[in-house]
């Protein structure tokens, strides 16, 4: 293998792009695969472990030496040893990615045909490179990433996010002050985390930035691959981004069973020689490939690994099941209200949520003797145990009827499935296993306008572009939307549904709200036969 490091490419404005090319040793020619990110290919020799989350390129050495590719790895502008200001995905940053494949299809190595790769930012570039449409460019294979970094990273809902000062400042600051050769370190001094809150709205800052407002441009062909312990950030992105794009296209979605093990499935050379190795030698070599009869849609349930195959997405004949919620007790959960769901509307009854709680400890979570119980500090509403199976696929919803002492609400909502208790648990005071399915997130100013120019599908969108404060007291019905996901309940098991105002690490990891401080008061959720308040899941036919 041939490698050259610092490659310096110029762009049109006289500033030059940091290239690492990973090579055959021959004359080729060769198809690339082109990565970029402000994550230093300095820091390649690095393993791919989830201590270094941001080594997301897939097996270089397996594509070069077995493969036949050439890889080319670019830090992006402002980054690593490339020139300039890093932008974070701004219009520069998307141009560069033009000029830069136009200039690897004229190596002499090269075959004239680049495809891109990479996880996470690597794939939110890809989006980029394909709205951007440089003719040399022959696929893009996006592996879990987002394409609205407002609503999916700095905005959750309208609400303020903390996962981009995490990534601003562990993943992109430290790994380019600290790169693993020692070797040009990079002080990356501009505030982007300032940048969001100076942009609470998804204003011209956010759309210069978010793929979604030009994904129909793309008409490269493109295998757009998700991954369900991804919902948090980056899955609808991928499943949007296939909806969304104009050229030949597949969508695939991984079971992997946590946002770690996705970034390790990426590394893999069984992962790469299943899924996407068949499609860069159909449109980079132009061989016959097993990916021609791949379906349209094929996607893994995510707690039973059983695979999926549908000519589109959302499946077809999904049926929207609703269930109701009511005053309760369930009898099977120890939380502020222990709520019930029904399959038919309530006939009385609201419930009061007074926050914050005192026995909030990190978060919303409430921390005791036994350890985290997450659901003590929350409403829940959980149904009976479940006659048979419910399988869903798709994009649910709660609505809700509320009200506030504030002239604001903010709704985080989970959707879990609660397992059974035995009674010496039970008697010890805990309260039962759960798994989280999906989860919903709305700030009640930012739920008057719709925007149906992005919604698509069964994917309700807002605009986000101003708060309309709600007036204290007075009944809103608000629609708030599920994150994209395939899961079974199985019998015997419960269907619960958590809200809050706020989340916590314990059981969201990286992927939390801010909580503010003047976030005190009382909210309302009515559910009686006037305000139906329900939670809407697309379920898939047993058939």
């Amino acid at each position: 293998m041939v490698e050259e490091k610092d490659v310096m490419v110029p762009m049109r404005d006289g500033l030059k792009m940091a290239l690492r090319i990973y090579r055959p040793d021959g004359a080729g020619p060769f198809p690339a695969l082109f990565a970029t990110s402000p994550y230093r290919y300095d820091n390649n020799e690095l393993p791919c472990t989830p201590t270094f989350l941001w080594r997301e390129t897939g097996p270089i050495d397996w594509y070069v030496n077995e493969q036949g590719y050439a890889y080319v790895h670019a830090d992006v502008r402002g980054s690593g040893v490339s020139e300039g200001n890093f932008g974070f995905h701004s219009k520069e940053e998307q141009h560069d990615l033009y000029e830069m494949i136009e200039w690897i299809a004229r190596q002499p190595w090269s075959n004239g045909k680049v495809g891109g790769i990479g996880q996470s930012y690597y794939c939110i570039s890809q989006w980029f490179m394909g709205i951007e449409g440089p003719p040399h460019l022959a696929c893009i294979a996006p592996y879990d990433g987002m394409v609205d970094p407002y609503r999916h990273m700095a905005y959750p809902g309208g609400i303020e996010g903390n996962f981009l000062p995490y990534w601003y400042n562990s993943s992109v600051r430290v790994p380019n002050l600290f790169p693993a050769n020692g070797n040009k370190p990079r002080k990356l001094p501009h505030d982007l985390v300032w940048d969001a809150f100076e942009h609470p709205f998804c204003d011209e800052f956010w759309k210069e930035r978010s793929a979604v407002e030009k994904l129909e441009k793309i008409k490269t062909p493109l295998f757009s691959f998700g991954v369900w312990a991804k919902l948090d950030l980056h899955c609808s992105g991928n499943i949007v981004g296939y909806l969304r794009s104009q050229g030949p296209k597949k969508l695939g979605v991984s079971g992997t069973p946590t946002p770690f093990s996705a970034q390790h499935e990426f590394s893999t050379i069984e992962f790469h020689k299943k899924n996407l190795l068949p499609f860069y030698d159909k449109y980079l070599k132009g061989e016959k490939t097993s990916f021609d009869q791949r379906p349209n849609v094929q996607y893994a349930v995510h707690n039973t690994g059983q695979i999926r195959s549908f000519d589109q997405w959302p499946p077809p004949g999904l049926e929207s099941r609703s269930f109701y919620l009511a005053k309760g007790p369930s009898g099977s959960v120890q939380s502020l209200n222990d709520g019930g769901l029904s399959a038919s509307p309530a006939q009385g009854g609201s419930t009061i949520f007074s926050y914050p709680q005192e026995i909030w400890s990190m978060g919303v979570v409430h921390i005791g003797r036994q350890g985290p119980d997450p659901a003590r500090g929350v409403l829940t509403f959980t149904t009976q145990p479940l006659a048979s199976d419910v399988e869903i696929a798709g994009s649910g919803r709660l609505i809700v009827f509320a009200s506030s002492t504030r002239n604001d609400m903010d709704f985080i909502v989970k959707v879990s499935e609660q397992f059974p208790q035995t009674d010496q648990e039970r008697a010890s005071g805990a309260n039962p296993r759960y798994r989280i399915v999906t989860k919903g997130y709305l700030r009640a100013s930012h739920s008057m306008d719709r925007d149906e120019r992005l919604s698509i599908a069964d994917m309700l969108y807002y605009r986000h572009d101003q708060a309309r404060p709600i007036a204290p007291g007075h009944v809103y019905q608000l629609e708030i939307p599920l994150l994209p996901m395939a899961y079974r309940f199985q019998k015997g098991n419960r269907i619960r549904i958590e809200v809050a105002n706020g989340d916590s690490p314990v059981t969201d990891l990286l992927f939390t709200h801010l909580y503010r401080p003047d976030k005190h008061g009382q909210d309302t959720i009515y559910h009686d036969a006037e305000h139906p308040s329900r939670l809407v899941l697309p379920v898939l036919k047993a058939d």
